[in-house]
């Protein structure tokens, strides 16, 4: 069934049977807008993010080595980075204490995003380099991305977009009013 219907902006999409769901905010990202000029600690966002206000970095933990933030491009609702302040590459160079702290800090995580949100499960992961899908490969960052049962449906598989429910601001909110005080 051939339908045409007008959009915002005057152009109409195909005639087809397909129903679209326009992301242009992705384009920022596909483009590399955010992706840091250089390896360096001053271009590094993940660097200058601790030095600002929580609310407008994301941030929704603060430990001594280590702090928690949402992904600015996440995954699913409530994707999580937990990583040291330091800037720093390569999981073999973390000092006992950032690794014992991220790793705590990852648990706290698991706990918060279950409390809120009841995920079935998560992805837990560090993507050293590059070529490993890291992409701001010069600040260690380690993933916790929440996953609920058919949240890897046709949409994302096929449309190549995903659809978010809330907010980031919202979901920073939430998360960080579940976070224990005072703890990893």
């Amino acid at each position: 069934m051939a339908r045409s219907a007008e959009s915002a902006d005057g152009f109409a999409p195909p005639e087809d049977d397909l129903q679209r769901l326009w992301t242009p905010h992705r384009m920022v990202y596909i483009g590399g807008q955010d992706k840091p000029a250089d390896a360096s600690a001053g271009s590094c966002p993940f660097c200058r993010i601790p030095a600002g206000d929580d609310e407008a970095g994301l941030v929704v933990a603060r430990g001594t080595a280590c702090y928690a933030v949402l992904n600015l491009y996440p995954y699913n609702s409530g994707h999580l980075m937990v990583l040291p302040y330091r800037h720093v590459s390569d999981y073999t160079d973390l000092t006992d204490a950032e690794t014992a702290e991220l790793a705590a800090m990852t648990k706290t995580a698991m706990r918060v995003l279950r409390a809120v949100y009841s995920p079935a499960g998560f992805n837990i992961g560090l993507n050293q380099g590059e070529v490993a899908g890291a992409g701001i490969a010069a600040h260690l960052h380690q993933h916790v991305v929440p996953r609920w049962l058919g949240d890897s449906n046709f949409l994302p598989i096929v449309g190549r977009t995903k659809a978010l429910p809330e907010l980031l601001a919202d979901t920073r909110e939430r998360l960080a009013d579940a976070w224990p005080k005072g703890g990893a």
